[in-house]
């Protein structure tokens, strides 16, 4: 049995109701049944109903311990009736993938990718910044044309200049599809994942943008377990759409970005993205904004007065940091890169900020009441609740001025 816990590692799995015993890795591929503590996303008929932890002293018992968890728990809807049809035609997809220096994950990902059921797309892999010439060397001797004569092309760039969302500038100049999807190296995407993004997309042409639902694909540390249970990048299991011609009752929105999804699973129309200019070069992990590039696009889209979709079915697995040193460094980086957006929300759409004035009380209470909410879990002494959120608000407080610094070496580089 595993060993019990709040801090406990414990595998990670994948069930469906309609398939009685059956177990698959995070990604798709089939698996022996575990046995003890396991946290498996329990689905029907292929549909994310939610995320169930349980215990069985064998395969079977651990199969309908986390099925009888999720009867009990999850709310079965009308729509959980199974995926998505593909979009007929379906529309051609460029998946960008920014990668630096992590050749061994990178090939877990890209493997994942070429498993995807989706009839027309390709990848773009963009080498940004690397230190060593490993990520080439892979793409193009493992999945370059020249070793596969079949879809899906994978096709290697480089970026030069350090930044996510440089990266991602880079990878949409070059993308073909009429819809640019994003995922980054740690990650790995459900088989599912290009046809429930492309039928959001086929289902409302004023959606500009959809995001997905990311899960964990491995909980082995207690800093992993410590993030799953702070909140991680969960957003839930309803579909929801978004737009300014039709507010939802939340005070604080449309600023409240984070909650419509996160970098590591969302896509956009190319041509909308390509009119907004791309994603701005002063956010995104390795700038001294440290993040926000996500967000602020996601903004943007709906201030263009284009709708964004969140759609659980496209689900995307991704590997936590592992240590807890990495694991806060993370949290800092989310706070500063919410501040960034914030900063950079105004420069980019200072009609807003009337707007904003009147929201930014209650935003700050929000950030502190989410802060005191997410300390109440549970984790070992070395990745404590506390000290987690505390980093958090800390990079929130310090995100606007890194994003200043972030624009003015942008200035300096031009």
């Amino acid at each position: 049995m595993t060993p019990a816990g709040p801090a406990a590692p414990m595998p990670v799995v994948d069930i469906d109701l309609a398939e009685p015993g059956a177990f698959r890795r995070p990604g798709g591929r089939p698996r022996n049944g575990p046995s003890g503590r396991a946290l498996g996303l329990v689905r029907l008929r292929g549909r994310p109903l939610g995320m169930a932890e349980a215990s069985g002293h064998g395969p079977g018992e651990l199969w309908q311990a986390l099925a009888d968890t999720a009867l009990r728990d999850f709310t079965i809807g009308a729509d959980a009736t199974g995926p998505r049809a593909t979009p007929t035609p379906a529309p051609e997809v460029s998946v960008i993938v920014a990668t630096r220096n992590r050749a061994g994950m990178l090939r877990d990902c890209l493997d994942s990718l070429l498993a995807v059921a989706y009839p027309r797309f390709e990848v773009v892999v963009v080498d940004n910044a690397p230190a060593d010439a490993s990520t080439e060397e892979l793409v193009r001797g493992e999945y370059g044309p020249a070793v596969r004569d079949r879809s899906p092309v994978v096709r290697y760039v480089r970026e030069p200049v350090p930044g996510l969302a440089r990266a991602h500038n880079r990878g949409l100049a070059v993308a073909r599809g009429r819809i640019a999807a994003f995922t980054d190296d740690d990650t790995l995407v459900d088989p599912g994942w290009l046809t429930a993004l492309a039928a959001r997309f086929a289902a409302d042409p004023r959606t500009g943008c959809v995001t997905g639902l990311i899960v964990p694909a491995e909980l082995d540390t207690e800093a992993q377990v410590a993030l799953e249970r702070h909140g991680a990048f969960a957003k839930g299991y309803e579909p929801r759409v978004w737009s300014l011609r039709d507010p939802p009752a939340d005070p604080l929105f449309p600023f409240t970005a984070g909650r419509f999804g996160s970098g590591a699973n969302m896509a956009f129309r190319t041509e909308l993205l390509r009119e907004l200019g791309g994603f701005d070069p002063a956010t995104g992990v390795g700038t001294p904004a440290y993040g926000g590039d996500d967000l602020l696009s996601f903004f943007r889209v709906l201030a263009r007065g284009r709708s964004l979709a969140y759609e659980p079915g496209a689900i995307v697995w991704h590997r936590h940091r592992r240590t807890p040193e990495a694991l806060e460094a993370q949290a800092f980086g989310y706070g500063a890169g919410f501040g960034a957006y914030l900063a950079g929300a105004l420069v980019h759409e200072p009609r807003m900020l009337p707007a904003l004035l009147r929201r930014l009380p209650g935003g700050v209470r929000y950030a502190l009441v989410r802060s005191r909410e997410r300390t109440g879990t549970g984790a070992g002494p070395d990745v404590a609740p506390t000290r987690i959120a505390r980093r958090e608000l800390r990079g929130l407080l310090y995100g606007p001025f890194g994003y200043l610094r972030s624009r003015r070496r942008e200035r300096g580089r031009a």
